[in-house]
């Protein structure tokens, strides 16, 4: 598999904000990255394929116990789970 090319982002957040949102350090990247990932699908700037890459899980269930979890729920098309099958299957090869 190609690896993907990546970008970093600095953020900086207040400590007992930051305490609020992760209470510990290593935690925040992950609260940051799914509030990323949740925001983009609830917005429509990202696929729930897209979503899912961006936190790394396995499969489409793991993508909607967590969209679910964090009380997202979509109003989803043929086309779009035709377009989420198409842009996995891209992303497989």
């Amino acid at each position: 598999m190609q690896s993907e090319a990546v970008m970093q982002v600095h953020l900086e957040i207040p400590e007992d904000l930051a305490k609020q949102l992760a209470p510990e350090p290593g935690d925040l990247t992950r609260a940051a990255i799914e509030a990323v990932a949740l925001e983009g699908v609830r917005s429509g700037k990202l696929t729930v394929s897209q979503g899912r890459r961006l936190l790394g899980l396995e499969s489409r269930d793991e993508m909607d116990g967590f969209l679910k979890a964090h009380g997202v729920f979509l109003d989803l098309t043929l086309d779009d789970v035709r377009r989420d099958s198409d842009t996995a299957v891209a992303f497989s090869k």
